[in-house]
């Protein structure tokens, strides 16, 4: 655990490290997109954030490779070579598309391909456990559909996911999360070797998210791009196929005894594939809503438009930052919520936390416009719209009739200003994230669905 620990936190610290001259380099270089109707951030941000995020991930493999524990896993295992040389190909495009911008079509036989480089390194599915069945081992011909499938349907739900300021990095991380639980219990607890690789992605994941997410959050200084979206999309489906394809369910020895037993003790060996699910489980209800609501109306489902469901809560009225901790919320409650029930799938407890949690989940959803207060003693962590306002002095209070109702010559010592006076002009330049004082979130105010 200190050896995958510490190289969680070299990544974090390099991809942190890097994000800032890269940022520079995207400037200069003119990765920065004019502003689309459909976009919610007012001023033209850079992107190429994937390439801080690639580089924390050579980082974290080259570190790892020279720890005492971890180097077997390069030794054993050539998988982690697999998912550097899929990272590259599939990074090298998201680069291409961030700057020049490249064809749907191409970018999904890029993914195809990247997803193929893996293949054929070994990083594959080699058989499927069914519910009923057990593991059922699959063709050559199978697995490679089935890990390329995977592989391009991961990469798309991240990259439809990253539509606020750091709102993928933060899904990706909570399922990164979940999924190095998941993993590190089937190496430590059950002494499977085979699983210690999916561990080690999910701590580089983990890591490439933290160090990106501070640059990102709102108001975002640099965008991860396809680049990082691609990038993370594909290491956090390389684990997935890792401890599904390599472990084998029968070392786990989990088909013994009674049927019911054995039904309750295989769930484990299908969470590798539903933990990717947690973090297409809002984008894909997002993408059957859009696809339903545009062909509705009898546009294409590839147009786009601002019916998102982060548009939604913005819409409703949500914050920035509240709609995208909403959406931390579920993809955290869905992802965690498959970990615990993996470790017991029989409790009532754990069924009646689900439906409390669900339940809050849903009130903060239908409570857009309360605005949480934090105690006096941790007024100076938080930032200033969660802090209590002061109340007025006494003596204060006391003058404010006796101003309201006096005009005429100055009172003695105090500095007079025109009854009517005029507010002072904004600095010239100032807009978007530096505005001062309120402004309208969308720059055209119209109900959802109306086309611009």
């Amino acid at each position: 655990m200190r050896e995958y620990l510490l190289t969680l936190c070299i990544v974090a610290a390099v991809t942190y490290l890097l994000t800032g001259p890269v940022r520079k380099f995207a400037i200069a270089a003119g990765a920065m997109p004019e502003i689309r109707a459909r976009d919610v951030h007012r001023e033209p941000t850079p992107r190429l954030g994937g390439i801080a995020m690639f580089g924390g991930l050579c980082a974290g493999l080259l570190v790892a490779a020279h720890l005492t524990n971890l180097k077997e896993v390069f030794e054993l295992s050539n998988e982690p070579r697999a998912l550097l040389s899929g990272a590259g190909l599939i990074w090298l495009l998201g680069v291409l598309d961030d700057k020049w911008g490249v064809d749907a079509l191409i970018k999904l036989g890029g993914q195809m391909i990247a997803a193929g480089v893996m293949v054929l390194q070994g990083l594959t599915i080699l058989w499927l456990p069914v519910p009923g069945v057990g593991p059922v081992s699959l063709t050559p011909w199978q697995g490679t559909l089935l890990t390329v499938a995977l592989v391009v349907i991961t990469i798309n739900a991240v990259n439809f996911v990253d539509g606020l300021d750091g709102l993928a990095s933060g899904m990706v991380c909570i399922a990164a999360a979940a999924f190095f639980m998941y993993a590190y219990r089937i190496w430590y607890g059950y002494g499977l070797e085979a699983a210690a690789p999916a561990t080690l992605f999910a701590a580089i994941l983990m890591g490439m998210c933290l160090g990106f997410l501070p640059h990102n959050a709102h108001p975002a200084r640099i965008f991860m791009g396809d680049s990082g979206s691609m990038l993370i999309g594909l290491v956090l489906a390389a684990g997935a196929i890792s401890i599904t394809g390599q472990v084998d369910p029968d070392a786990m020895k989990l088909f013994e005894g009674s049927e019911q037993a054995a039904v309750h003790a295989t769930v484990p060996v299908y969470i590798p594939l539903l933990l990717p699910l947690t973090v297409i489980a809002v984008p894909f209800a997002d993408l059957v809503l859009a696809i339903v609501r545009r062909t509705w109306r009898g546009q294409s489902p590839f147009a786009a438009d601002r019916g998102h469901l982060h548009h939604r809560l913005l819409e409703i009225g949500h914050s920035h930052s509240r709609a995208v901790l909403i959406m931390y919320f579920w993809s955290a409650l869905i992802a965690f919520g498959a970990v615990a029930y993996s470790v017991n799938s029989a409790g009532v407890w754990f069924v009646l936390a689900i439906v409390v949690l669900s339940a809050v989940g849903l009130v903060l959803l239908l409570l857009p416009r309360f605005t949480p207060r934090v105690p006096r003693w941790a007024e100076a962590f938080v930032p200033p719209r969660y802090r209590r306002r002061a109340a007025p002095a006494p003596a204060a209070r006391a003058e404010e009739p006796e101003a309201a109702g006096t005009s005429g010559p100055e009172q003695p010592g105090q500095p007079g200003k025109p009854e009517s006076a005029a507010p002072e002009p904004l600095p010239a330049g100032l807009n978007g994230a530096t505005a001062i004082g309120d402004r309208s979130r969308f720059t055209h105010r119209r109900k959802i669905g109306t086309p611009q």
